[in-house]
């Protein structure tokens, strides 16, 4: 049993297409060629993705793997603030649903505490973004190697919740923060991000870059979604991409 109520899925997100699948490699793959609007999840996943060609542990029956279908009205060189804007919204979803307070980290991971709950790849297809979410819910463990980096709202709560509250919850709040990007522009996802994360501002960090690691303080957001840094080399970097971790 998949543990999803379909019908009670499918009334609460109306008038939109909602594919649900038992086990699928990606939904990610399967909602490439799908319309604006769509929604693909699944109870698992034999090749779900993470960023930098990473896998995503995608466990039968504990988690949310799902792919929502995007054609937001912006352009192409926003997609950085996109991902920030999923973060925002799955944030809020798991406060409304789970009673848990997530933090966000720069650029695309949702944690509780100082293990990874969460994490959201987006990727541009045409005038689509497809926005791909993964939330550990109710796993009640991990691999050996994922132990100490990962962790799932049941762990931090000590009870199973509801994914199908939650996927309507964050199916929503993506409309939502979507709709705000899209009428008021970049701004006040960039001020929402660096108010609720904290790893945006004031944060001593490392970011593990192609040219090597740099460690300093996190500095704010550029204008386009960017990650700011002090360096200890005294130089002021723009992190494009780089995995950042605090820096002990």
């Amino acid at each position: 049993m998949s543990g999803y109520d379909l019908q009670r899925i499918r009334a609460a997100l109306a008038g939109r297409r909602v594919d649900y699948y038992d086990t699928i490699d990606s939904t990610m793959t399967a909602a490439a060629a799908l319309e604006p609007g769509a929604v693909v999840f699944a109870n698992s996943q034999s090749a779900g993705q993470g960023r930098h060609g990473h896998s995503w542990h995608s466990e039968s029956g504990a988690g949310l793997y799902v792919t929502l279908v995007l054609r937001p009205r912006l352009t192409p060189d926003t997609l950085p603030v996109v991902t920030l804007a999923l973060g925002l919204a799955a944030q809020e979803a798991i406060a409304q649903v789970c009673g848990v307070a997530a933090d966000l980290r720069w650029p695309n991971d949702l944690l509780v505490g100082a293990r990874k709950c969460g994490g959201i790849l987006t990727q541009l297809q045409g005038d689509r973004v497809l926005a791909g979410i993964g939330i550990n819910v109710n796993h009640s463990g991990f691999p050996a190697e994922l132990t100490m980096l990962a962790t799932s709202l049941r762990l931090a709560t000590d009870r199973e919740h509801s994914r199908g509250e939650l996927l309507c919850a964050l199916v929503k709040g993506v409309d939502r923060i979507i709709g705000l990007l899209e009428t008021n522009g970049i701004r006040p996802i960039l001020e929402l991000f660096t108010l609720q994360s904290s790893y945006a501002l004031g944060r001593r960090v490392r970011v593990d870059l192609p040219a090597g690691e740099v460690t300093g303080v996190t500095a704010g957001l550029t204008s386009d979604g960017y990650l700011l840094l002090d360096g200890d080399d005294g130089r002021r970097h723009t992190i494009v991409a780089g995995g950042v971790r605090p820096a002990e």
